[in-house]
């Protein structure tokens, strides 16, 4: 089935999208410090795909997708968006199919026809089109259960008969703080679900068919992403990432050898959230321990403003030779830091502060400080560029614009490396104006990671086969 659609040569993108595409890519490639793709190559080159997303961050989901893929994509978009003309022409010319939500109007769940429709030509034309099942957007480490409308269209497009069979790919996209500028997101496609099976029931049981099929679709992109299955223990996965994730990633460094790319982030914290499943089901006094445990060190952090990174550089002996590079690259770092901090501060703060007051849940927060980001520092940088252009000329008006953006990156990382300082010289003064604090701190710690290292041992060897 695959290999029938492979077959068909890929469609062309048209100039606009491919315009809207290398925008996308470059303020994507801005606003995140890596993005990893995974297994891109699942997605055939021509015939008709219907990818399956999850959508825990709102128009940077679509961003993403369409930005790692080489083929044109119809998103289907919620009606609202095209209640404005001007957005409406634009969503319309990259391709959008507007879809109408009950929680939007339920009047016109009727329209939804021509949605169905639309997305039948796009696929019998042999085009790519992607949905999100769950409905919304949302902040939850899970697949919330999904719509049956991927389902339906993709048995009422093969029992149509419409044109070359389809191939229907679940993905998954994992952000590590989907809110922080320079973050980390995974873009996973996962294995192609066959989609044969299930039309041959549809022919006789259309509604179990559906109802089988969405949740294949469910487990498809659950398997793509870190899904908790209890809301209630998100917080207790989440604390256990912070403050053990690192140490577990240090330990396959330095015990297996392995590089920071060989090692997925995703992996450990779905085995980490196995683990809690493991123990909430036949030791659960123990994952109350741990979480009691874990609040009242998070506890203390937060009382004294020390992260736990600075806490555990106590344990950590780090040689001579790296204290006095890293002391040599604050003191050369230091004039970059300054020259990017006031050339990009205003054009960095300005979205954020407009994010902070504008966006109305958690999942707006990213697309509408991108949003901004990509307005402001355009703006901005043409301003202070001609500002350099009026006090000196061409050739220093060209330079300084071409250090914008590198020297907005190196002062961003910079910043970061002076967050870590300040945390640890936090640290110092607590531990000098309440001495036994430091000694608590560190204690507390290491009694956690040593009872997690126990939970681990004794999860490995329940769990034969299990790694991390």
């Amino acid at each position: 089935m695959t290999v029938q659609a492979a077959s068909q040569a890929p469609e062309r993108m048209d100039r606009f999208y491919s315009i809207v595409r290398l925008v996308s890519r470059f303020w994507i490639w801005f606003f995140f410090k890596n993005v990893s793709v995974v297994r891109a190559e699942r997605i055939p080159a021509g015939g008709p795909v219907l990818l399956c997303i999850n959508h825990p961050n709102n128009l940077i989901d679509s961003l993403l997708v369409s930005g790692v893929l080489s083929r044109k994509i119809h998103f289907l978009a919620t009606a609202a968006l095209f209640r404005n003309p001007l957005v409406a022409r634009f969503l319309a010319a990259c391709g959008a199919i507007p879809v109408y939500r009950k929680q939007d109007d339920p009047t016109r769940m009727d329209k939804n026809v021509d949605a169905f429709a639309a997305c039948f030509r796009a696929l019998e034309a042999g085009r790519v089109v992607g949905i999100y099942p769950e409905g919304t957007t949302h902040a939850e480490s899970r697949v919330q259960r999904i719509k049956t409308g991927a389902s339906r269209i993709v048995l009422e497009y093969q029992a149509g008969g419409r044109g070359a069979a389809l191939t229907l790919i679940p993905v998954g996209l994992a952000f590590d703080a989907r809110k922080s500028f320079r973050s980390r997101v995974r873009v996973s496609f996962g294995e192609p679900i066959p989609v044969a099976p299930y039309a041959a029931v549809h022919r006789q049981d259309p509604l179990r068919a559906v109802d089988a099929l969405t949740a294949a679709i469910q487990e498809g992109m659950q398997a793509e992403v870190l899904h908790v299955a209890r809301p209630e223990r998100q917080d207790l996965i989440r604390a256990l990432e912070q403050v053990y994730r690192g140490d577990l990633i240090r330990e396959l460094e330095e015990e297996r050898g392995l590089g920071d790319r060989q090692i997925d982030p995703l992996r450990l914290s779905r085995t980490i959230a196995d683990a809690v499943a493991h123990f909430e089901e036949r030791d659960p006094e123990r994952v109350a321990r741990l979480w009691e445990g874990l609040q009242h060190y998070r506890g203390l952090l937060a009382t004294y403003h020390v992260r736990d990174q600075a806490v555990r550089s106590l344990a950590e002996r780090t040689p001579g030779r790296a204290r006095i590079r890293r002391s040599w690259d604050a003191a050369v770092g230091l004039p970059i830091f300054a020259y990017g901090l006031v050339v990009n501060g205003l054009p960095y703060l300005l979205p954020r502060f407009i994010a902070r007051r504008t966006a109305r849940k958690e999942t707006d927060y990213a697309t509408t400080r991108l949003l901004a980001s990509i307005v402001a520092f355009p703006l901005l940088w043409a301003l202070e560029t001609w500002i350099v252009w009026r006090l000196g000329g061409v050739r220093w008006a060209a330079g300084f614009a071409l250090s914008l953006p590198l020297s907005g990156l190196l002062a961003y990382r910079y910043l970061g490396g002076v967050g870590r300082l300040r945390s640890r010289l936090r640290l110092g003064w607590v531990s000098l104006t309440h001495r036994q604090l430091a000694g608590r701190l560190l204690a507390e710690r290491q009694a956690l990671v040593a009872e997690l290292e126990r939970a681990k041992d004794d999860y490995l060897r329940a769990t034969r086969g299990s790694s991390f």
